[in-house]
């Protein structure tokens, strides 16, 4: 299972936001960059990168200070929030940006998402976001009608292999992951899922690799200081190399 730390991009600032909330934010860092090269010295292997602005606004607001992420570290990244274009996908993919993930244009545009899984395959990975079960659009500000597990269900027959699904309900707070709901996601298909939310100690992240879930990110924990990163990989290197 890969291990993803997360690094959420705020007007230019390193942040974590509580349950999505942006009037809930805690800057950690005022240097994305530094953060990127500070994962990859403590021994990830790929970085999970979200442009918040974007994701709100429906614009790459921070392209540029992700661009400069992705040549800062020998690490892949995958990049998501506000990436509703072929041109915005093709652009990040250009500048090696290793996967670019969609969200709430995978649920508003259908065939937009189709011409996205046509042109880029294994580049792209969709974002579903859910709560209550409901897949949240818009940066979270929106509940759609549309329950999580049947849209996963339809992104398969699209073509989709990869999809990050975050329990925001979870998200931030520290209290472990939505296991049962993670567990339902991932046997529902046969698409690669990256668990997000809650994911807070080794056990959360064993109890997920339990689940043959593909991968995690991990975000507040980290900058919290509850779960330590170098003694994390220390851990699943002894054991599972």
């Amino acid at each position: 299972m890969i291990i993803f730390p997360a690094i959420d991009v705020l007007d230019g600032n390193c942040v974590r936001l509580i349950q999505g909330d942006y009037n809930k934010e805690v800057v950690y860092s005022d240097s994305p960059v530094e953060m990127a090269k500070a994962w990859e010295a403590k021994g990830a292997d790929f970085i999970h990168i979200v442009d918040l602005n974007g994701a709100k606004s429906g614009e790459s607001v921070n392209k540029t200070v992700i661009q400069e992420m992705a040549k800062a570290v020998k690490i892949p990244v995958q990049v998501g929030g506000g990436i509703r274009s072929i041109e915005t996908i093709d652009s990040y993919i250009k500048q090696g940006i290793d996967r670019v993930i969609i969200g709430t244009a995978a649920i508003n545009d259908k065939a937009f998402l189709k011409e996205a899984v046509a042109k880029f395959a294994d580049h792209l990975v969709v974002s579903v976001d859910a709560r209550n079960g409901y897949v949240a659009t818009e940066g979270w500000t929106d509940t759609s009608d549309v329950k999580a597990l049947n849209l996963v269900i339809e992104l398969e027959t699209i073509g989709v292999k990869t999809i990050v699904y975050t329990d925001i309900a979870k998200d931030g707070m520290l209290q472990g992951p939505n296991l049962e709901e993670q567990a339902a996601i991932n046997h529902a298909t046969s698409i690669d899922v990256i668990a997000s939310g809650g994911i807070t100690t080794i056990e959360d992240v064993n109890n997920l690799e339990e689940l043959n879930i593909y991968g995690a990110i991990i975000g507040k924990s980290l900058y919290d200081g509850k779960l330590d990163f170098e003694e994390l990989m220390k851990e699943r290197n002894g054991s599972n190399d």
